[in-house]
C-alpha cells in the first residue's frame, strides 16, 4: 500500500507557500522532490524515501516568513513547524525526526548542520540542483531580483561590468550567477547528485559563453 506520508507532507505545506515568490514556492518543492527521489534511484544505499519526499515539501515552507524578516532562520523554524504539523497526524516519531533532520541540514549557510543521513543529503543535493542547469538560471535571475525589492535599491547587473566604457559599477554583474552556482554544485554530497550537477554545468558554461557572445557583439554600438 503506498504511503500517505508524502503526500501529507505535500498538503500541509501548500498554504505555507501562498506568498512565497517564484524561486522558493511549491514549484520549487515539487522540482526538489522530484530530483531527490531521483538521486534516490541511483543512490546505492537504502533510502526512506517517504522521509525524503516529506522533507522536500516542507524545505522551504519558511521562505516567505524569512522574506519579510518575522523569522530569521527558514531552516530552523521549518524543522519546528514541521513536528507541529505531523504529530497529530499520528507520524511516527522517528520518521518525524528524521524529517526535522533534513529540514535543518538542507541550507548552505555556515550556521546550518552538516547533513547527517541519505535522506539529508540527498534532499541538500537535489535543492542545491535546484541552482543549476536551465531551471536554475531563471531561479537565481529570480533571486537577484527579489533582493533588490527587498532592499529597495538595485541588488546587481544582469549584464558584464567590463563592457562598460565609464567605470565599473560597483554592483555585481553576471558573474554573480555563476559564483552562486559553482558555490553550491562543489558542495554536493552524493555521486549522484555529483554527475547531475556535472550535467547541468556543463549546459551553464555553454549559456555563459553564448551570453559572452552577445554581450560582447554590443561593444561599439
Amino acid at each position: 500500500m503506498p504511503s500517505k506520508l508524502g503526500p501529507l507532507a505535500r498538503e500541509l505545506s501548500r498554504p505555507y507557500y501562498a506568498d512565497a515568490f517564484p524561486a522558493h514556492d511549491i514549484y520549487h518543492a515539487k522540482r526538489v522532490r522530484d530530483v531527490a527521489l531521483q538521486l534516490a534511484d541511483q543512490h546505492p544505499k537504502s533510502v526512506d524515501r517517504d522521509v525524503l519526499a516529506a522533507a522536500a515539501w516542507l524545505h522551504d515552507i519558511g521562505r516567505p516568513l524569512e522574506r519579510v524578516r518575522e523569522i530569521e532562520e527558514h531552516d530552523e523554524w521549518a524543522a519546528t513547524e514541521a513536528t507541529t504539523l505531523l504529530e497529530p497526524e499520528d507520524v511516527a516519531t522517528d520518521r518525524i525526526r528524521a524529517i526535522e533532520h533534513c529540514l535543518r541540514a538542507h541550507s548552505i549557510r555556515a550556521s546550518s548542520p552538516e547533513p547527517e543521513t541519505i535522506e539529508a543529503k540527498l534532499l541538500f543535493d537535489a535543492d542545491k540542483l535546484d541552482a543549476a542547469g536551465a531551471v536554475g538560471l531563471v531561479r537565481l535571475a529570480c533571486i537577484v531580483g527579489e533582493r533588490s525589492g527587498r532592499t529597495g535599491e538595485q541588488y546587481a547587473v544582469i549584464d558584464d561590468a567590463s563592457t562598460l566604457d565609464v567605470d565599473s559599477p560597483e554592483l555585481p554583474d553576471i558573474d554573480l550567477v555563476r559564483e552562486w552556482t559553482r558555490e553550491r554544485l562543489v558542495a554536493l554530497y552524493t555521486d549522484p547528485g555529483q554527475r547531475l550537477g556535472e550535467s547541468r554545468w556543463d549546459f551553464m558554461q555553454n549559456f555563459f559563453d553564448q551570453f559572452a557572445h552577445e554581450i560582447n557583439a554590443e561593444r561599439g554600438t
